[in-house]
C-alpha cells in the first residue's frame, strides 16, 4: 500500500487540489458536468426498457411526456440565459464595488454555478429525452422511467431557482464579497498556520552553505509572473535523487523574474544545467496570484476594498470599518492556531531535504492595514477603528505580533496627524494609538 505521506502522493495531491480549484473558478465547468449527468439519465430509462420491458407499471402515454419535455426544453433555455445574464451583472457589480482581484472568489460562488449548471442540464435533458421519445426509442418501462426522471429534474430545478434567487440578490454586493473572500483567505491562513513552513524544515534569515557542499547553486526561473504553487512532494524527489539539500527562497505570491532566484540547492557535485532546470520546474509561476497557497493575497485584496472604498469617489468608511474587522479576525485566528500548533508535539517534517522561511509577520500586518491607514487617514473613524484593532492583536501572546502591530500603530498615528484638520481629532487618534505605543519618554 502506498504511504499517504510519500512525495509522490503529496505530489498527485497538491496537483489535483490546485486543478479543481483552478477548475472551479471556470464558469463552464459544471454546467458542462451537469450536461453529461444529463445525457446518462435519458440513457438510463433507455436501459430500464431494455432490461424489464415487462413490467406491470402506470402506462404514461407519449403526448403526456412529450407535453413535459417541450415545457422543459423550451422554459430552461429561457431561465438559464436569465441566469447567465443575471450572473455577470453581479459579477461586474462585485469588480467595480469591490476590487477585480476578487472576481475569481465570486465567479467560483458553488450555489449560483450550481444553479445555472442545473438550468443548462435540464434544457440538455428536455431535449434529448424529447427526440428519442418521438424516435419510438422508449417502451412502457422506458417512458415510466422517463417520466420519473422528469418529476425529479423539475423539483430539482425549482429547488434550485428558488435558492438561486436569494444568493444572486446578495451576490454582487461588497459585504458578501467581503465575507467570501475573509472564507478563501482564512483557509489559506489556517493552513500555513498549521504548517508554517510547508512541511519543510525552517529556513533562516541569512542561509548558510552547508559543511562540506560546493557552493550553493541558484535556481533561476525562465520567465515573469507571480509564483503561484511549489510542488514540494516533487522537489522533494528530485532532492533525494541528486543527494542535496535545496532551499526555497520565494514562497507563493512572489513576483518572479528570470534575475531572481527561487532556491538554491547545496550537494557534494555541481548539478547539470537539465537538473537545475527539473527543479525550475516544480515551481508554478502564473500571471496573477492564486488564493490557495497564498494567505498574504487574501490581506491584499481585502485592503485593496477598503482603499477603493475610502477612494473621494465611493466615499464609505463603513465598508473600510468592515474591512479592518475581517483582517483583525482573520490575523486572531490565525495566531491561535499558531500558539496551539507550537504548544503540540512536533511532528515529523515530511519534506526532510526542504528549507523554506516562514512567514512575515510584518508583511502580514502591512498587507493588511498599509493602505487603509493611508487612504483612511482622513476619517477619524477608520484611524480609530484601526488603533482599536491593533491594540488588539497586540494583546495576543505573540512578541512578534506586538511588535508588527505597533510598527503599524504608529505609521497610522502619522498617517492621521498629517490628515486630520482639527487637533481635537488628533488627540483622540493620539490617545487611541497610546494603547498600542509604549508610552513616549
Amino acid at each position: 500500500m502506498t504511504n499517504p505521506q510519500h512525495p509522490i502522493t503529496l505530489s498527485l495531491r497538491g496537483r489535483l487540489a490546485f486543478a479543481l480549484n483552478r477548475l472551479g473558478e471556470k464558469l463552464w465547468a459544471k454546467p458542462l458536468l451537469l450536461c453529461l449527468v444529463s445525457l446518462l439519465g435519458v440513457w438510463l430509462a433507455y436501459l430500464a426498457d431494455r432490461l424489464a420491458p415487462g413490467l406491470l407499471l402506470p402506462d404514461i402515454s407519449a403526448d403526456t411526456l412529450e407535453t413535459l419535455l417541450r415545457i422543459i426544453s423550451s422554459s430552461m433555455l429561457v431561465i438559464a440565459v436569465f441566469a447567465a445574464g443575471s450572473m455577470l451583472s453581479a459579477y461586474a457589480s462585485a469588480g467595480s464595488t469591490a476590487t477585480p482581484r476578487a472576481l475569481a472568489v465570486v465567479v467560483a460562488d458553488d450555489v449560483s454555478q450550481y444553479a445555472l449548471s442545473t438550468f443548462i442540464g435540464a434544457f440538455i435533458f428536455g431535449i434529448v429525452a424529447l427526440i428519442a421519445q418521438m424516435n419510438g426509442l422508449y417502451g412502457r418501462t422506458g417512458r415510466f422511467a422517463l417520466f420519473l426522471l422528469t418529476l425529479v429534474v423539475l423539483a430539482v430545478v425549482l429547488l434550485s431557482f428558488v435558492t438561486w434567487v436569494d444568493r444572486i440578490a446578495r451576490l454582487g454586493r461588497v459585504t458578501n464579497t467581503i465575507g467570501r473572500v475573509e472564507a478563501v483567505a482564512d483557509l489559506a491562513l489556517q493552513e500555513r498556520a498549521r504548517q508554517p513552513t510547508l512541511g519543510g524544515r525552517l529556513l533562516g534569515p541569512s542561509p548558510a552553505v552547508a559543511p562540506g557542499a560546493e557552493a550553493a547553486q541558484p535556481v533561476l526561473a525562465s520567465g515573469v509572473g507571480y509564483l503561484q504553487r511549489i510542488d514540494l512532494g516533487a522537489l522533494q524527489l528530485l532532492a533525494q535523487a541528486a543527494e542535496a539539500e535545496i532551499q526555497v527562497l520565494c514562497l507563493p505570491g512572489a513576483f518572479i523574474t528570470p534575475a531572481r532566484a527561487l532556491a538554491q540547492v547545496e550537494a557534494q557535485d555541481s548539478l547539470p544545467a537539465e537538473q537545475l532546470e527539473r527543479i525550475a520546474q516544480t515551481f508554478l509561476i502564473g500571471d496573477r496570484r492564486t488564493f490557495d497557497d497564498d494567505p498574504r493575497f487574501g490581506l491584499v485584496v481585502l485592503s485593496e476594498i477598503a482603499s477603493r472604498a475610502l477612494s473621494p469617489a465611493v466615499n464609505d468608511p463603513g465598508t473600510a470599518i468592515h474591512v479592518i474587522g475581517s483582517v483583525v479576525r482573520l490575523l486572531t485566528d490565525w495566531a491561535q492556531t499558531s500558539l496551539e500548533e507550537s504548544r503540540a508535539p512536533a511532528s515529523a517534517t515530511r519534506f526532510g531535504r526542504l528549507w523554506l522561511p516562514e512567514l512575515a509577520l510584518e508583511d502580514l500586518l502591512e498587507d493588511g492595514f498599509a493602505a487603509t491607514a493611508r487612504d483612511g487617514a482622513a476619517s477619524l473613524e477608520v484611524g480609530l477603528r484601526l488603533q482599536k484593532g491593533l491594540h488588539q492583536l497586540s494583546l495576543l501572546p505573540l512578541p512578534a505580533l506586538r511588535q508588527a502591530a505597533m510598527r503599524q500603530a504608529e505609521l497610522a498615528l502619522e498617517h492621521g496627524e498629517l490628515a486630520l484638520r482639527l487637533e481635537r481629532e488628533r488627540e483622540r487618534l493620539r490617545r487611541a494609538a497610546a494603547w498600542v505605543l509604549p508610552p513616549s519618554g
